[in-house]
């Protein structure tokens, strides 16, 4: 994408971490030690394995997790720790999140006159039953649906309609950053460019930041202006998508990039891909050095002796790997 960004950083995440108690005494790092920053009007997409942390990065930019440790920005203000319920409602307001799956995010007992409404019945933002049907009204048609839809229950719609729904409550309260957490994966493959397609519409409409996370590389490339690649819970790289698909850095980023099959079947026979061996470690006992060094083709020495810093190695390219110390 061809865009131009205001460097003044509309989301700033520094030294984000997330970590669940196991058992007594084991600790799970979901996430540990991120930064990035998001700035508006961009979409900046997250990819890496299952179980690397995206969701749970996202769950607790969204406050539906506590903060562990560091600090997030939203806009030049504060929004992580203890904040009074003025600011914590203000930015719930401003900040909204998509979620992976549209069977279970809906309440199945709900009609969706009253699931789209939630939010402005939150904060207020209707006077009157009228206003606030009618509002639900141009957000269902906004998204492709109609006005007939607000009386039925989510169990009667399709995956994509569901979606488009959970699309139109987020919209509710004319927000200004979105988390899509995965919200494609769940759908028919026919569907998943109509979302998209909503989505960046919607971006162009309204003016939207997203933060955009999935495992589809195909997806992101199509509507990232920027992407950041997880692994067992910290960045591992971080640039524009272009960059990143063409002069990924990070073997970790090279070995996802060789497994996406090419249109051409000639290409695809002679190309080599990068095949990772080794055990992927546990999360809650990750030891000394580089995370990736026991499946990284490219491990040295100093891999399992220290953890790599994440590091701008060429300009708004970020990696955290000892080949670019």
């Amino acid at each position: 994408m061809d865009k131009k960004f205001n460097k003044t950083p509309f989301l700033s995440v520094h030294g984000l971490k997330k970590y669940f108690t196991v058992g007594r005494k084991q600790v799970l790092k979901a996430v540990d030690d991120v930064s990035f920053e998001i700035y508006r009007g961009e979409t900046l997409g997250l990819v890496g394995e299952s179980g690397c942390g995206k969701s749970t990065l996202g769950r607790t930019l969204i406050h539906l997790y506590p903060v562990t440790d560091g600090e997030v920005f939203f806009d030049g203000e504060k929004v992580s720790g203890n904040l009074s319920h003025k600011k914590a409602f203000e930015f719930t307001r401003r900040a909204q999140m998509i979620f992976q799956d549209p069977y279970a995010s809906l309440n199945q007992r709900m009609k969706v006159l009253d699931i789209v409404a939630e939010g402005l019945d939150a904060h207020q933002l209707c006077s009157d039953h009228a206003e606030r049907e009618a509002m639900v009204v141009r957000l269902l048609e906004t998204v492709g649906l109609q006005r007939e839809h607000m009386n039925r229950y989510p169990h009667e719609f399709s995956g994509g309609q569901r979606q488009r729904i959970g699309i139109a409550r987020a919209l509710a309260v004319n927000p200004e950053f979105i988390i899509a957490d995965e919200p494609i994966s769940a759908l028919d493959v026919s569907i998943q460019a109509q979302v998209v397609n909503l989505l960046q519409d919607l971006q162009q409409e309204r003016g939207l930041t997203y933060l955009f996370i999935a495992h589809d590389l195909s997806m992101i490339r199509h509507i990232s202006d920027r992407v950041g690649v997880m692994y067992l819970g910290s960045l591992v790289e971080l640039t524009s998508s272009e960059a990143l698909f063409d002069h990924s850095l990070h073997p970790y980023t090279q070995a996802l990039l060789s497994a996406i099959p090419l249109a051409d079947p000639v290409l695809e026979r002679s190309r080599e891909r990068m095949m990772l061996h080794g055990s992927l470690p546990s999360p809650i006992n990750l030891g000394a050095g580089c995370r990736f060094a026991s499946r990284c083709p490219k491990v040295m020495d100093v891999c399992r002796q220290r953890s790599p810093v994440f590091a701008e190695v060429r300009p708004d390219h970020f990696v955290a790997c000892h080949l670019y110390d």
